[in-house]
């Protein structure tokens, strides 16, 4: 017997090796039926699934250029850590961008810059930009609200988020002064961290859904009068990841968290339809509309990416013969975002940011309905050349995503919809969320958001005026093509943003409806 045990410590290691990968061919060429590679390459055709697999990692860090990778490329990554970490987010030696490459932006400075006056409220706020338009002042509800920051946190769920990511997230806007959209997946307590809050709601209904799966008025007007953080109501028609398709949230991912949160069963699949239950024609959603601002006392506004315009026609034509309507619309971009989504839906369906907005827009500009409605516009904005487009173009708000994401930590793995996001956000593993340090991530939302908008202000001085809102759709180019490279935004798509009421930077700190 010890001469058996001596002769199998003595086989050198190589040996066991060779007796392993043995194992393994025999499996892939008699016992495994699945995968042909494998089978005709034993132990080879391994390697191939493995090198696939983290392709997508060595092309981001070694092979793509700092311009190249969607939908964030290195640069842009590079400039939101920075900036959320309050280090050097400057280039030297001039810029590495293509400045003659399809779509890219230019914002034309004027001679003498935007001089602040030595009282100006920017001396004291220097990263405080109000926005310029008061959501529900048109339509006189009773709680107007006018946002205290133009850069805001867009509709991202707890449960497609972790619940750290959340908290942080919330704690962040509270100290930047912005507010923090919900998302789909109701309110929940990681959401009361002390920063504004807009209530969002699609087809699910979650946080306010009756027992048959509709929409409980009764509900979401509780919800309202015990959680004063909430500022406006959004109804979610579609979204860029996926417009005109609902979701599945599985039954392995519903907590008991999670299912008190939303309304439903521990366990049990959950079906977010396509279409919604509470209307199903323009007349009944604007019926919806002024039933919860009545109820709720709040702002109400409208999310969705941009396709067909004629029932956005319907929607307009009603406002003008009512005097009614939503206080705020939302467009997402066709780009897609967190949501997780097929392909087909996200490379194909609606139409992206700039050409959805700026279609719709011109929709309620005929018939002079823009300084009725807060437009907010979602759709990789988080940048300050594309804010100050986005601005031109008659947005008044922006919100983001992803960006914000980053801000706290997302290394753009790609793998939201898998539930094993590395950096903890977009996950419910306890253990991965476990890295995220809420208190740290809060202020680097915070200071992401603070350097955005200290840098947007300086943009918008340099172009001459005191607040974004005054961008005019000539301030802004673009180029288009080889044969008329550069167009301002007027030219290139065919029409004028109407000019804001705008009477200087102190009234709108001196408004009783400021949010923040």
């Amino acid at each position: 017997m010890n001469q058996v045990l001596e002769f199998f410590t003595q086989i050198s290691w190589w040996v066991w090796l060779l007796v392993i990968l043995l194992v393994v061919a025999i499996r892939d060429i008699f016992i495994q039926k699945s995968h042909t590679i494998s089978h005709n390459y034993p132990i080879v055709g391994h390697l191939r699934y493995w090198l696939e697999s983290i392709g997508p990692e060595m092309r981001q860090y070694f092979v793509a250029n700092n311009r190249e990778e969607l939908p964030f490329n290195r640069i842009e990554r590079g400039w939101i850590y920075a900036s959320a970490k309050k280090e050097n987010n400057y280039e030297g030696f001039g810029t590495d961008r293509d400045i003659y490459a399809h779509q890219h932006i230019f914002v034309k400075n004027q001679m003498m810059a935007f001089q602040p006056p030595e009282a100006h409220p920017n001396n004291h706020h220097k990263d405080f930009i109000p926005c310029a338009k008061v959501m529900g002042a048109y339509n006189k509800r009773k709680k107007p609200y006018r946002p205290a920051s133009v850069i805001n946190v867009s509709a991202m769920s707890f449960g497609s988020l972790s619940a750290a990511a959340v908290e942080a997230m919330n704690k962040g806007v509270a100290k930047a002064n912005a507010y923090h959209n919900t998302g789909e997946g109701g309110l929940s307590s990681y959401h009361k961290q002390g920063g504004d809050v807009i209530f969002h709601f699609g087809t699910g209904y979650f946080g306010v859904r009756s027992a048959d799966g509709n929409l409980s008025i009764e509900k979401l007007v509780q919800l309202v009068q015990d959680n004063p953080c909430i500022k406006a109501i959004e109804i979610k028609l579609s979204q860029g990841a996926k417009p005109g398709k609902g979701g599945v949230l599985p039954g392995a991912k519903i907590t008991q968290e999670i299912a008190e949160i939303r309304g439903v069963e521990v366990g049990k699949d959950v079906l977010s339809p396509a279409t919604h239950k509470a209307f199903s024609n323009v007349h009944e959603l604007m019926q919806l509309i002024e039933t919860i601002a009545e109820a709720t006392g709040l702002p109400v506004g409208l999310k969705g990416a941009i396709g067909k315009l004629n029932q956005w026609e319907e929607l307009a034509d009603i406002m003008v013969e009512t005097g009614k309507g939503p206080d705020f619309i939302t467009v997402d971009g066709g780009e897609g975002g967190t949501g997780a989504a097929p392909p087909s839906f996200a490379d194909h369906v609606s139409l992206p940011w700039v050409y959805g907005f700026s279609a719709l827009y011109k929709v309620f500009q005929k018939r002079n309905l823009t300084h009725r409605i807060v437009f907010v516009g979602s759709g990789k904005l988080g940048f300050p050349a594309k804010a100050a487009m986005a601005f031109a173009m008659g947005v008044d708000c922006i919100n983001v995503a992803r960006e914000a994401m980053m801000s706290i930590g997302c290394i753009q793995a790609q793998v939201c919809h898998t539930n094993k996001c590395p950096a903890g956000i977009a996950t419910q593993s306890k253990w991965r969320q476990s890295g995220i340090n809420v208190p740290l991530k809060s202020e680097r939302l915070a200071q992401y958001f603070k350097t955005f908008r200290k840098e947007f202000i300086e943009i918008t001085h340099a172009a001459g005026y005191e607040h974004p809102c005054q961008f005019s759709m000539y301030d802004i180019q673009v180029n288009v093509d080889d044969i008329d490279l550069s167009r301002n935004l007027r030219t290139t798509y065919g029409y004028n943003k109407t000019k804001v009421d705008f009477d200087g930077m102190q009234k709108l700190y001196d408004c009783k409806y400021l949010g923040g």
